[in-house]
């Protein structure tokens, strides 16, 4: 009975050897040696390499001669982002020389939606809609998430950025996130900020900004 013990003991000792190797190796894998950042894990979103930190939201800072589209096109979780700017006719205004600041929302933001919602806006019928939509997330201009901060900070704790349809956004800095606030009430986070392509910055968002509906005030 004791050596079957001992055995048990040895066979969870290797166990938790091989767990904590595993865990080590994994760890260096994600760590940049060539930057003093402290950074657990990375991702690649746009061509821009995203070092995930403890903070609401992290910070690409890389530049690619690539433009806003050439980027996104390429980027899985931009798709529907990808789909909506084609079908509304936009794809040779964002491959233009800018510069433009854009709010790209993931795919996760599109599927928080009503159902149906994306569906109807792609329609051809629907072009004018999508439109509105989608240029109420650019905005004329070159803006990185300091430059956003320092707008916020100087305002009083909040800014009003005027989009290319002509829709307000509310921008607010809470702790170490910053929120946007469209002119229909919904409430986004930045979650990526200043992936920078040759015509503009893009900041990814963790939801859609919709312009003021019809009949509100």
């Amino acid at each position: 009975m004791e050596r079957n013990i001992l055995r048990r003991a040895a066979v969870t000792a290797t166990a938790f050897t091989f767990t904590i190797a595993t865990a080590t190796a994994s760890f260096a894998s994600d760590c940049s040696s060539k930057t003093k950042k402290s950074a657990t894990n990375q991702t690649s979103v746009m061509g821009a390499t995203v070092y995930k930190t403890g903070g609401q939201y992290s910070s690409a800072s890389t530049y690619s001669s690539s433009t806003i589209i050439d980027a996104a096109v390429s980027t899985p979780e931009l798709s529907t982002l990808t789909a909506a700017v084609k079908a509304a006719g936009l794809v040779g205004t964002l491959n233009g020389d800018g510069p433009f600041t854009v709010f790209a929302p993931t795919n996760a933001a599109f599927d928080a939606l009503p159902d149906g919602t994306v569906a109807s806006l792609l329609r051809p019928e629907n072009q004018a809609a999508l439109t509105n939509i989608l240029t109420s997330h650019v905005v004329a201009g070159n803006y990185s998430a300091a430059d956003i901060v320092a707008l916020v900070e100087a305002n009083g704790g909040k800014a009003y950025i005027a989009t290319l349809s002509g829709a307000k956004l509310k921008v607010k800095k809470m702790g170490d996130a910053l929120t946007i606030k469209d002119e229909s009430g919904n409430k986004s986070t930045i979650a990526i900020a200043d992936i920078m392509k040759s015509n503009g910055t893009v900041h990814v968002i963790n939801g859609v900004l919709l312009p003021k509906s019809d009949g509100t005030s």
